[in-house]
């Protein structure tokens, strides 16, 4: 069998590529605003990019040419003399106010500390003994008899020192707080710890 013309077999081939274009034309119409939009960003991007480039090679034509200062014309120092003043808000370039208030320092005067007199030797001095204090109900003035430092404890420091402290001495600082400071905390923790203690 002897084969077709060329062009009838160019027209079939053409006719075949048409259908099935024809049947790819929907999917085509719907991928085309995405494809459109890329296609032109990349342009711009490609444009954007060569534009760059011109410029870079043109500052380095031109900065072979020209040479570059060594300080800019925009650089200025505080060390320049020919600055024209600047306007002032009111207060810059201002003398600084007198400080309102100056103290003196105080006057030293000298004190001559006397010897204490001699007694004399038909002066006979008696002792007075101490009296002695009740146990730890008594309260001094800083804290109950055996812990004069506990007004310094802290709420922590006060819980550090529970193990150390007998029944007795919690009872003495419970009614020596709730007698001078009465702190709610330190009554609280106070309170609880003689519990917790009572009930082992």
């Amino acid at each position: 069998m002897k084969p077709l013309p060329m062009p009838i077999r160019l027209a079939a081939g053409l006719v075949a590529t048409a259908l099935e274009e024809a049947q790819e034309l929907p999917r085509k119409l719907t991928e085309l605003p995405v494809t459109a939009v890329s296609q032109a960003l990349q342009v711009s991007m490609r444009l954007q990019q060569r534009v760059t480039d011109l410029a870079i090679k043109g500052d380095r034509a031109l900065g072979s040419l020209r040479p570059v200062p060594e300080t800019p014309t925009w650089a200025r120092f505080d060390e320049d003399e020919d600055l024209p003043a600047r306007p002032t808000n009111g207060y810059a370039g201002a003398r600084p106010a007198e400080p309102l208030y100056v103290p003196t320092p105080p006057k030293v005067t000298p004190v001559r500390i006397l010897p204490d007199p001699e007694p004399e030797p038909d002066e006979v001095r008696t002792e007075v003994p101490a009296q002695r204090r009740p146990e730890a109900a008594e309260p001094t003035a800083t804290g109950p008899e055996g812990l004069e430092e506990y007004e310094e404890w802290s709420l922590p420091q006060l819980r550090a020192r529970f193990r150390n402290l007998s029944l007795d001495q919690l009872q003495a600082l419970l009614v020596w707080e709730t007698s001078h400071q009465d702190r709610p905390p330190f009554v609280t923790m106070l309170s609880n710890r003689i519990a917790s203690v009572t009930d082992k």
